[in-house]
């Protein structure tokens, strides 16, 4: 049997997360550090998109296919325009990113091995990477490993961000380029959960047009279909009029389950399965880039490449209880969202989101919620932690 190779860092998983590490390692000019890649897929064009939102002047810059100063979030009684600043609102499709990260994977030396991952030996001092067969592949200092996962320990809520989107192209001018449409919820609510259009224009004529719900389980294609044509309607669209050019679908969890960063002494997961996806909203992007971020300052600093946690404790929790509410009908989805950025400026919901705001400026954002179901809902959870946690101890 042919001994594995021997690297410093392996990335097993080579989308998004994979990517923004490569990208950060290179841009830290290391070089001289020995990286592996195991995907079965060496991941190239589109075939995914992610919007997400902070300041501008940063390497993803040039990337971008759109970005906006403003956003609009409107309910069956108004539209408001939030002016972000010093924010902005960026759209990235994954061709881009892909080739950013290739070009890194050649500077780094990197080598890739097309196949399968399977089960990671970790004895304390490295990781053998083994494929699907039981072959070791590569032995590592580290493994960054980002293929989705289950929590590690399973939450009191489940509910998922699922969505269709349509690239649509038309003729004449149909969209407002100067900003997107965060949240639309003029379209019909589901019995539990909450669902909002988004429209992402490119230009006047080419746009990314959404339908996404926050809701326990996923629709038929049909009905996610159904659901797009009647959002066309709603925004003045007659679909025989435009064409679609590609279409896009996602499903990510929201749950307050706890997802296990680190499994093993020398293992780290990344992106959601790491704890990216903020449970809230399904956003994952920022989080991965922070991720990628810090692990490529801690190498070339000489430590180990760990992320730290990619949300605030305190957020995870209120994560927990906004999803309690939610899911147990305490409160109404699209007044909650509608409150929150009534009576916030944007770019401080937007901040807390992505899970960089203060102590103050949360308690700020919790003073705007509706008190009473928050409250409800912050006992029961407090009641579920206390009996899980009551179990675990009878059984242990």
């Amino acid at each position: 049997m042919a001994l594995p190779v021997d690297v410093d860092l392996a990335l097993v998983g080579g989308g998004g997360a994979a990517s923004l590490v490569l990208a950060a390692l290179d841009r830290e000019n290391l070089s001289g550090v020995r990286v592996a890649i195991v995907d079965p897929v060496h991941k190239r064009g589109q075939d995914r998109t992610w919007a997400f939102w902070g300041p501008p002047g940063t390497f993803l810059d040039p990337l971008l296919s759109a970005s906006w100063p403003a956003v609009d979030v409107v309910t069956a009684a108004d539209r408001r325009t939030l002016a972000l600043h010093p924010l902005r609102y960026a759209m990235l499709r994954s061709g881009p990113l892909y080739d950013l990260a290739g070009a890194a994977e050649q500077r780094l030396g990197a080598i890739r091995f097309t196949a399968a991952a399977g089960a990671l030996h970790d004895d304390g001092g490295h990781v053998t990477v083994h494929d699907a067969e039981g072959a070791p592949l590569v032995r590592a200092g580290w493994v960054l490993d980002s293929r989705p996962r289950p929590p590690g320990r399973p939450g009191r809520t489940h509910w998922l961000q699922h969505f269709r989107g349509w690239w649509l192209e038309a003729d004449r001018p149909l969209f407002d380029a100067r900003r997107a449409v965060l949240m639309d919820f003029r379209t019909p609510q589901p019995a539990r959960g909450v669902s909002f259009g988004y429209v992402l224009p490119v230009s006047d004529r080419f746009a990314l047009v959404e339908y996404t719900e926050f809701s326990p389980s996923v629709l038929s294609d049909g009905e996610y279909d159904a659901a797009l044509r009647d959002y066309l309607a709603r925004l003045g669209i007659d679909g025989d009029t435009v064409r679609v050019r590609e279409v896009e679908n996602g499903v990510i969890p929201m749950t307050d389950g706890v997802f296990e960063s680190r499994p093993s002494p020398r293992v780290v997961r990344l992106g959601t399965a790491g704890g990216a996806t903020r449970p809230s909203t399904g956003f994952t992007f920022t989080a991965m880039a922070r991720q990628a971020d810090r692990i490529a300052r801690e190498v070339a600093a000489g430590r180990a490449p760990l992320p730290g946690p990619a949300y605030p404790a305190r957020h995870r929790w209120m994560d927990a209880v906004q999803l309690r509410a939610l899911d147990r009908g305490l409160t109404d989805g699209v007044a909650f969202f509608g409150r929150l950025f009534d009576r916030n400026p944007a770019e401080r919901v937007l901040r807390f989101l992505d899970g960089t705001t203060s102590w103050r400026e949360d308690l700020t954002l919790m003073a705007s919620a509706p008190l009473l179901p928050m409250i409800r809902a912050a006992t029961g959870d407090a009641v579920a932690r206390l009996t899980r946690s009551a179990g675990r101890g009878r059984t242990g």
